[in-house]
């Protein structure tokens, strides 16, 4: 069962990993778009708006419905809002850990060479 847990989780993992379906999802937020719509919104091709909505749908992470010609989308859980939040979060430690490394690094160079004038930013 664990094994079959952890497939899931890899294959879901694996869904999210496009920064195209990431940004389809966060426009999905909260209401449903068209294919149409998505694509405006994205500046991609169709076709790969519609390559990115068919991994999503297939691992049943948005749904589709059909009005006339039109085809609208939208999550299918919304608990998938819950772990891109996280993944936010995430990232901004990530970034505040990179931010005092850089402090830090450029606290030593004032202190290993005083001459540096610590107005200027270290270039990384």
């Amino acid at each position: 069962m664990q094994d079959s847990l952890r497939i899931f989780k890899a294959d879901f993992f694996k869904a999210l990993s496009h920064p195209a379906r990431i940004k389809i999802l966060e426009l999905l937020r909260g209401r449903e778009l068209s294919v149409t719509e998505l694509q405006e919104r994205l500046g991609i091709e169709s076709s790969s708006v519609s390559q990115n909505l068919s991994v999503l749908r297939h691992k049943k992470i948005v749904e589709s419905r059909k009005a006339g010609t039109m085809v609208y989308y939208s999550v299918h859980d919304p608990a998938v809002f819950e772990l891109l939040d996280v993944a936010r979060r995430i990232f901004n430690n990530q970034l505040l850990d990179t931010r005092s490394t850089l402090e830090q690094l450029e606290e030593e160079d004032i202190q290993n060479n005083p001459e540096v004038n610590d107005s200027e930013p270290i270039n990384v």
